[in-house]
């Protein structure tokens, strides 16, 4: 049976997943973490793929990504996870020795709205969640932390939101989400489906 086609239009945000195979981990050091960012820097330079926030974990990653252009976002995500798989073998010595990742990326519409805010600190506080960092950007390999310690040049990576971030933002991403938002945004990664209201999806998808 064929894969199900992705949306890819430009201007769109998107959240984007993937985890190691049998969820392994696959960062244990600060170089390793260090070259994923790297490699974010890349995507955002050769594919002006806009970052409007991303949290790499030990075993998986999540992107909030905002391409320019219809396709930017296949050809962004596949150079980026070819050149990560052959850094991490180069660097481990196991070219040829299996899968690094459990398949190709997720990616999920999310609308320009509440929607967007609500993922956005959902990214961001995942290693809270799961008991890595006590505040979001107690997490270094994040863009809480960039956005809130980070210098110039680090904050640089992360691109301009089409919805405001509140003033009161440290206390915002640091404040748990809703019971019921948090299951709605992991239905929509579980299910693979967009997070956003069924019209606008409508629409965007008669945009592909």
């Amino acid at each position: 049976m064929g894969r199900a086609p992705r949306i890819d239009v430009g201007d769109v945000v998107y959240h984007v997943i993937n985890r190691a195979n049998g969820r392994m981990q696959i960062f244990h050091t600060e170089e390793e973490y260090k070259d994923f960012e790297y490699l974010l820097s890349e995507i955002k330079e050769e594919y002006g793929v806009r970052i409007l926030a991303y949290t790499i974990m030990p075993n998986h990653w999540h992107l909030l990504l905002y391409p320019r252009q219809d396709g930017d976002l296949s050809k962004a995500l596949h150079w980026l996870a070819t050149s990560h798989v052959r850094r991490h073998h180069v660097r481990k010595a196991t070219i040829g020795g299996g899968h690094l990742y459990q398949g190709r990326y997720k990616s999920f519409l999310v609308q320009d709205d509440v929607h967007l805010l609500s993922v956005l600190k959902y990214v961001e506080r995942n290693p809270v969640r799961a008991g890595l960092a006590e505040r979001a950007e107690g997490w270094r390999w994040g863009s809480a932390f960039r956005r809130m310690k980070g210098t110039v040049k680090q904050k640089s990576l992360l691109g301009d939101s089409p919805v405001d971030l509140p003033r009161n933002y440290a206390q915002w991403v640091n404040t748990p989400e809703p019971s019921e938002e948090l299951k709605t945004i992991r239905h929509s990664v579980n299910r693979g489906i967009p997070y956003a209201e069924v019209e606008w999806v409508s629409t965007k998808a008669e945009q592909e």
